[in-house]
């Protein structure tokens, strides 16, 4: 017994890895069961893990295990995520430029950027109408919208908590809140300008071969709807560093679980902010956004079967040496030195086809569990981590739940995008290469 679970096999990590596998595979297989149903599949998979833990561990120690992922893991990530989510929802950008090579890519920078500021789900949705609408003339624009889920649904939100879930993840296991922006800003910047300029000759190239026959629209002129929004996304932002730099002391006990004050704090202000948006915003401006509950709803019943499932593969993975993962730390170490490159490559591959926030946890747990050990001792292992779950989720439409928000909406408009192996083809021919660069330059 270690940590309250039985260290003794690596099968606690099955239903861990069932989970990730059916969210990965069934919505492709068996669209129609999975979009029905989903809910019941992964809280059967949760049951995997719970009833052999009940009867591991008793129902005390189960009901704390839960509760404490419960209240200090899952309710913050949701309640931010929901946030985040309805705060851009009552955000509207009005009329679009005209969708040239040069104004496409500084659309697709402009979301890259706000990315980091609001988080990739909330970028998505903000930046992607008006980018569509730019190239609604266009006869070929997928490749415009595979840049931009490589760039604004994954890469450009890899500097702060806001950006994307492992970081916050991270922000929630005591790694502070500006870290990953003094760390991860150069490759991301470098990764950012390359791909905008391989962009770039992309669509030069394409535009200039198409036969628009003169179908400019008329350039519209720009504006925002909403815009009490932007103060509630500065609320949400001054809220999560209220934890690093104005933390409040104490905490409440619940059934032997520590929930902190400053926690409490957050989640209830996450929620009034929450509440101000979906009060203060006029509805019409919801509806021209198409604003539906199903993407949040979905995302928040899909991550509280992953964090339940993953507690024992992360206690595991804290184990490190001493527990049933020693085989696989012993190849991440040598001679007791993190290999960066591999804490680099492993989660950003296992991000690239599972999830990318179970999988820097995973990784986070085995480097060693403690933020002020990874921040002060080992910054690259810890760098390298976070590039790795942020930059390789765009590798695949499964990799980060923004890419599949991102290709609904496109397809809603009655565009063709790339099915799952064209645009495997897409990230493996234009995104790898820069991302192994990225690994031999940087770590």
């Amino acid at each position: 017994m270690a940590g309250g679970l039985p260290y003794g096999s690596l099968a606690w990590g099955l239903p861990f890895v069932g989970l990730l596998l059916t969210i990965a595979i069934a919505p492709i297989v068996v669209p129609t069961v999975w979009n029905r149903h989903y809910g019941k599949i992964v809280a059967l998979w949760s049951l995997v893990f719970v009833l052999p833990d009940f009867f591991a561990e008793g129902f005390d120690g189960t009901l704390r295990r839960l509760l404490d992922v419960g209240l200090n893991t899952y309710l913050p990530f949701a309640l931010l995520m929901g946030a985040l989510f309805i705060i851009t929802g009552g955000l509207r950008i009005r009329g679009a430029p005209h969708g040239t090579p040069g104004v496409n890519t500084v659309l697709i920078g402009i979301g890259a950027v706000a990315s980091s500021l609001i988080g990739t789900p909330g970028a998505s949705l903000l930046m992607l109408r008006p980018l569509v609408r730019a190239n609604r003339h266009r006869v070929r624009s997928a490749h415009i919208y595979v840049f931009f889920i490589f760039l604004a649904c994954n890469i450009g939100g890899a500097l702060t908590p806001l950006g994307n879930p492992p970081l916050f993840l991270g922000y929630l296991r005591g790694v502070p809140f500006f870290w990953p922006a003094t760390h991860l800003w150069l490759p991301t910047l470098a990764l950012t300008v390359v791909l905008l300029a391989m962009f770039y000759v992309i669509d030069r190239s394409i535009y200039r071969r198409q036969v628009t026959e003169d179908v400019r629209p008329e350039i519209e002129k720009l504006g925002i709807d909403g815009g009490i929004n932007l103060l509630l996304l500065l609320g949400t932002a001054a809220t999560m560093m209220l934890r690093t730099y104005y933390p409040v002391p104490g905490a409440v006990t619940i059934f032997g679980v520590t929930w902190a004050f400053d926690d409490i704090v957050s989640d209830v202000l996450f929620i009034a902010l929450a509440l101000l948006s979906l009060r203060l915003t006029k509805p019409a401006t919801r509806q021209e956004n198409t604003f539906v509950w199903s993407p949040i709803v979905e995302v928040s019943i899909l991550f509280a079967a992953i964090f339940v499932t993953l507690s024992p593969v992360d206690t595991i993975m804290a184990a490190g040496g001493h527990g049933p993962a020693a085989a696989l730390f012993e190849q991440m170490f040598v001679g007791g030195v993190p290999n960066d490159q591999l804490f680099y490559l492993v989660p950003g591959m296992l991000s690239s086809v599972l999830d990318n926030a179970p999988s820097y946890l995973v990784f986070f747990g085995l480097a060693g569990d403690n933020a002020t050990l990874l921040v002060d001792k080992l910054p690259v292992t810890l760098a390298a981590i976070s590039a790795g779950a942020s930059y390789f989720g765009a590798m695949t439409y499964i990799g980060n739940a923004p890419n599949l928000i991102a290709k609904g909406v496109v397809e809603s408009y009655g565009i063709k995008m790339p099915n799952f192996f064209a645009y495997v083809g897409w990230s493996t021919v234009c995104l790898l290469p820069v991302l192994l660069l990225t690994m031999w330059v940087f770590y």
